[in-house]
């Protein structure tokens, strides 16, 4: 693998990080708003809704990351790139919908775990493909 396959990859893990650095103030924003100061996590429903969502993002961050670059890495920096990306709208709208209420937040956690269900498979592919052509001289 070498460097001119990593930019996607790259552009993706930037562009997330940003979102997160958002949705980090957005949390901010409704402290100010609620007059809620640190460390409290606890304030009106509108607040808690906002800092729930956020919690919950950053919950899954990591393990958005990893799939992200191993899938990339292993199987294909394209297809990741645009399962990533695929992950980052779901995440804007379940963001967005538990804002409003909690049930809204549905639709976008199911597509942000079809996401990463697919960056699984591609990593765990590339992963099973890498492995047969060391080990087993298997060409697929």
């Amino acid at each position: 693998m070498d460097l001119d396959s990593l930019y996607l990859l790259a552009a993706v893990s930037l562009l997330s990080s940003m979102q997160m650095g958002y949705l980090a103030r957005r949390v901010g924003w409704s402290r100010m708003a609620h007059k809620i100061l640190p460390p409290a996590v606890t304030g009106p429903p509108e607040f808690e809704r906002i800092f729930r969502a956020h919690q919950n993002c950053v919950e899954f961050y990591p393990i958005f990351l990893v799939m992200l670059w191993t899938s990339g890495v292993f199987f294909s920096d394209a297809a990741a790139a645009a399962a990533g990306m695929l992950y980052m709208v779901a995440r804007q709208l379940y963001f967005n919908g538990y804002i409003q209420s909690t049930k809204k937040r549905l639709p976008g956690f199911y597509m942000a775990l079809a996401a990463l269900g697919i960056l699984c498979l591609l990593g765990l592919a590339g992963i099973a493909r890498g492995i047969l052509r060391k080990h087993f001289h298997i060409h697929l």
